[in-house]
């Protein structure tokens, strides 16, 4: 028998379809926001789907709505909202961080289910900033939370790139389980590194070019849509792989355009066939990357790629709606990875 998932702050799915490449059976999910709901049912990810404030989300009725109990549940999985824990915070003086941040309560709506469920495990995702030392009151209520409710908690930030994922995705992951169900998880070991840092018995990281290299295709100049702005002749000029920091008297260059660390890293961002992506943004932007080493925005088709959703996976939405459900999600692929590992420690058939 499958193990069973409550899904919250789903978004378009990527722990949802993670888990569920892994074996389990999506039971619930559910979001606030219309185009990531509309993506999860056109995919039939799981069982049903919810679209509404996480606050008015009552989880025994909607499981007894298709005839299950709170008790049948085996895992909560789910990553809180996480502009308040994110590195642009630190650029966003206005904005107030961790706790205070206004979007505190989608924190406590997760303890909240984690408290009305009480599943065997909790999976728990978030920016890996979520551990930072400006965020210590909130990575402290979980930590809290989780010895309150009777579970036991093993967290790590992990880069995706070293689970096979084409991309340098840093995320924390925090799993918890119930004391009287079994013993703390283990991390699976990684299996890949990056190639100039070689690891005996791992792969070396999966690259751009290999893992979308095939979506490529030359298109008439009248079509191409060349990214960079106003910038767009700086961007030519930027090798793949770098950003506007080559055009900075610290790297050398002649005629500095730009101070060092004036910008975002991913202003005029490029990215190389020869090294994974770097992080895919939530939202799409005229100057800010990645971009395609060909100085071209990337396509949803790509970002797909970068995220490890499926080529037949589709997304709901007008194309800023598609961005931002991908560059939200959590990649399948580490999903599925640390689902699998899971399954294997507790809930071997």
């Amino acid at each position: 028998m499958k193990a069973k998932i409550v899904s919250i702050y789903s978004g378009g799915g990527g722990i949802d379809c993670g888990f569920r490449d892994a074996g389990y059976e999506i039971c619930f999910s559910t979001d606030f926001w219309q185009p990531a709901c509309d993506t999860l049912e056109k995919n039939k990810v799981g069982r049903l789907v919810k679209c509404a404030d996480i606050r008015a989300i009552d989880y025994k009725a909607e499981l007894e709505s298709i005839g299950l109990d709170l008790t049948d549940i085996d895992i909560l999985a789910g990553g809180p909202p996480c502009p308040a824990y994110s590195k642009s915070r630190f650029y966003r003086t206005e904005k107030k961080r961790a706790l205070e941040d206004e979007n505190s309560f989608t924190l406590y709506e997760y303890f909240r289910a984690l408290e009305v469920i009480r599943p065997k495990v909790f999976f728990f995702e978030n920016v890996f900033g979520f551990v930072y030392a400006p965020h210590r009151a909130a990575f402290e209520l979980l930590k809290e939370k989780a010895n309150a409710l009777g579970y036991e908690i093993t967290h790590k930030v992990i880069n995706a790139a070293n689970y096979g994922v084409p991309q340098m995705r840093e995320r924390f992951i925090c799993i918890g389980v119930r004391r009287d169900f079994g013993k703390p998880f283990v991390f699976p070991e990684e299996t890949h590194a990056s190639p100039e840092k070689p690891v005996k018995g791992r792969a070396d990281w999966v690259n751009c070019g290999k893992a979308m290299g095939d979506l490529d295709i030359d298109l008439p100049e009248d079509e191409l849509q060349q990214a960079g702005s106003k910038h767009k002749d700086i961007l030519l000029q930027i090798p793949p792989g770098e950003n506007y920091l080559h055009f900075t008297a610290e790297r050398g260059h002649p005629n500095p355009l730009f101070k060092w660390r004036s910008r975002y890293w991913s202003f005029l961002l490029k990215l190389s066939p020869n090294k994974p992506s770097w992080t895919i943004q939530a939202s799409f932007s005229n100057n800010m990357g990645p971009f395609h080493w060909k100085n071209r925005f990337l396509r949803i088709s790509e970002i797909k790629r970068i995220q490890t959703f499926a080529d037949d996976y589709e997304f709901s939405g007008v194309f800023n709606d598609q961005w931002r459900q991908i560059g939200n999600a959590v990649p399948p692929l580490l999903a599925s990875v640390i689902a699998k590992a899971i399954k294997e420690q507790y809930f071997a058939e």
